[in-house]
């Protein structure tokens, strides 16, 4: 008998686990990059490659940095939603195409609109690594001092742009 005792044990605490879990929503994964500085990197534009782009090109202003990607069917899904949004003209908003092949990426943004002031490539996925991306699409909310104030996993819906994402912006003075 006392031997079952310490399997039924461990099946208990695994099941506990597994509970907890089941009650976490995905879309609320914890980065330690909020309230941090955009990590340091320069990369080409998409359009020009001639051109590069940093995070702190952009200090000063309040801006919307989204990872996103031709070969990411969920950022075909937020696409249009971007593109809305960028037409308002509230807050800067950057690209940063990550691990894409630059034609297919020029082909998609000509194919379904470019929501982004400037597009960075990020071909190796460098900089993704470093912005801590755990895949596409991920939208971040900077300051004008170049801090993270916000992270948003997954495709960035309307309903996130009005009740999160656009508060936080006021709060920020955009």
């Amino acid at each position: 008998m006392k031997r079952y005792l310490l399997p039924l044990l461990v099946f208990l605490v695994l099941l506990g686990f597994l509970a907890v879990g089941l009650r976490l929503n995905p879309r609320e994964v914890p980065s330690p990059l909020v309230n941090r500085p955009v990590p340091e990197f320069r990369l080409p534009t998409l359009a020009d490659p001639a051109q590069q782009l940093s995070p702190q090109d952009l200090r000063g202003k309040v801006w919307m940095l989204n990872v996103w990607a031709s070969w990411c069917v969920a950022c075909r899904v937020e696409h249009p939603v971007l593109v809305e949004f960028a037409k308002t003209g509230q807050v800067p908003l950057y690209g940063l195409n990550y691990k894409d092949k630059r034609p297919d990426a020029l082909g998609w943004l000509e194919k379904f609109g470019n929501p982004y002031l400037q597009s960075m490539s990020d071909t190796a996925g460098l900089a993704g690594i470093d912005l801590g991306v755990y895949g596409v699409p991920e939208t971040f909310v900077v300051d004008r001092a170049g801090v993270i104030r916000y992270k948003h996993i997954g495709p960035v819906t309307p309903e996130a742009l009005r009740d999160v994402i656009l508060p936080l912006i006021g709060k920020l003075g955009a």
